[in-house]
C-alpha cells in the first residue's frame, strides 16, 4: 500500500460499463513525511474519501478485491483513509 493525499476528482459522463457507478479520484502519493512523490494517480474509490484527505492506496490486480464480488476493471484503488500518521525520527 502507498500513502497519498487525495487532490480532486475526475467526472466522466462515458466509461466502461464496470466502472458505472465508481467514483475516480485524483491521488498525489507521498513519502511518510507528507511529501510529494512521483506523479499524480487515477484511483477508484472503495472507502468515501474526500478532496484533501490522507489515504492509503494499491495499485495492481489487488485494487480490483476491494469491489469483490464485482468485477470493477481499475489499476489503482483507495482502500484506506488515514486517521493518524506517526513517523519515527532517526
Amino acid at each position: 500500500m502507498f500513502l497519498g493525499r487525495v487532490v480532486g476528482r475526475v467526472w466522466a459522463t462515458v466509461k466502461q460499463s464496470n466502472l458505472e457507478g465508481q467514483r475516480l479520484l485524483i491521488v498525489q502519493p507521498l513519502t511518510p513525511e507528507l511529501e510529494a512523490s512521483g506523479k499524480q494517480v487515477i484511483c477508484t474509490d472503495a472507502t468515501g474519501a474526500g478532496a484533501g484527505e490522507l489515504i492509503y492506496w494499491c495499485r495492481g490486480k489487488e485494487s480490483s478485491f476491494a469491489f469483490l464480488p464485482d468485477e470493477v476493471t481499475t489499476d489503482f484503488t483507495i482502500v484506506g483513509i488515514v486517521d493518524e500518521l506517526r513517523v519515527k525520527r532517526g
